[in-house]
């Protein structure tokens, strides 16, 4: 059952910054969430996680004296499980998925075969390390063609992202995926319409279309103004957008997401939708695509806020009832 006051809420501690290569922008969606909390008078406040230490996070997060806590965190240690796992360990309730979800959806190669055993569309892709990397081109040309995507197996943001159309400029783009993270993913290029689903509580919202200006949504599309065109909603015809956002609800299920989620898809020129990704911890400031999504059901900021706190204080008690 939903709190029917805001008052029953308690202190907020807003989880925020990460020791993350997504440490900024995860301090801009903790700061806009504690404003627009504090704007409607609730009691919260700011805890700048700086390390990925469980013993001090722990001491830090206890010393806070919080009731609940509003995980703004981005990338590993937010995203991951880890600091969901420190704070059921605190029995402190927490916004967002659960710690098997987390660590799912964290993992594109173990969340893409979960879609895949399920019957969901993801695109073709292979794992690398640098070790089974060494054969290169050589090794990966039996299955795939340019141009190519090389990402990070664990990150968010599009950090360490390439699209890369020749032979030439493969190991360079692997190289970089790889000064990110141990694992990568290469994968085929699917040619289509970037759309992103918001997921609240178990509601796909409507969708939005992402139109990068340059024509890839990477870093700089994301974080630099006018450099992305957004339509909220997307311009789709009944049925095809019930289908993307039916597929964006399978994937957030079937990682067992809870709470929101963010889930990005291609959807080809065939008018079938790819899973890209599951994001747990999705952007949070005010011109986020969440929050934009939200907005267009009529839902603005505090409000989608204070609905995320409600749905963990639910969580919460359900664990309680069942444990």
């Amino acid at each position: 059952m939903a709190l029917t006051s805001t008052r029953n809420f308690g202190k907020i501690g807003v989880l925020m910054g990460g020791p993350s290569s997504e440490r900024d922008i995860s301090l801009k969606s903790g700061k806009a969430v504690h404003e627009n909390l504090a704007q409607i008078g609730l009691n919260a406040v700011c805890i700048d996680i700086k390390t990925d230490g469980i013993e001090d996070n722990a001491r830090l997060i206890t010393s806070s004296g919080i009731d609940i806590a509003f995980i703004a965190l981005h990338g590993h240690f937010g995203e991951d499980g880890q600091i969901q796992a420190v704070l059921e360990g605190l029995g402190i309730p927490y916004t967002g998925s659960g710690v098997k979800a987390s660590r799912l959806a964290m993992d594109k190669t173990a969340s893409r075969r979960i879609f895949e055993r399920s019957g969901l569309a993801v695109p073709k892709y292979k794992e690398e390390e640098r070790s089974t990397y060494g054969a290169g081109w050589a090794g990966l040309h039996s299955d795939f063609s340019f141009p190519l995507v090389v990402k990070p197996a664990t990150h968010g943001s599009s950090i360490g992202l390439s699209i890369v159309e020749k032979e030439e400029f493969l190991d360079r783009s692997v190289n970089l995926a790889l000064s990110f993270d141990t694992r990568i993913i290469i994968e085929e290029f699917i040619a289509g319409r970037e759309l992103t689903v918001g997921i609240l509580g178990e509601r796909a919202l409507p969708v939005i279309e992402i139109v990068p200006k340059k024509g890839v949504f990477d870093y700089d599309a994301k974080y630099h103004p006018g450099m992305t065109e957004y339509l909220v909603p997307a311009e789709l015809e009944e049925g095809l957008r019930a289908m993307v956002q039916a597929a964006a609800l399978d994937a957030h299920k079937l990682l067992g997401c809870s709470g929101c989620s963010r889930v990005d898809l291609i959807l080809s020129g065939e008018n079938i939708p790819f899973i890209l990704e599951v994001n747990t911890i999705p952007g949070m400031t005010a011109t986020s695509l969440l929050p934009k999504a939200a907005k267009v059901t009529g839902m603005d900021f505090p409000a989608l806020c204070v609905r995320l706190i409600e749905l963990a204080y639910e969580k919460g008690q359900i664990k309680k009832t069942s444990g």
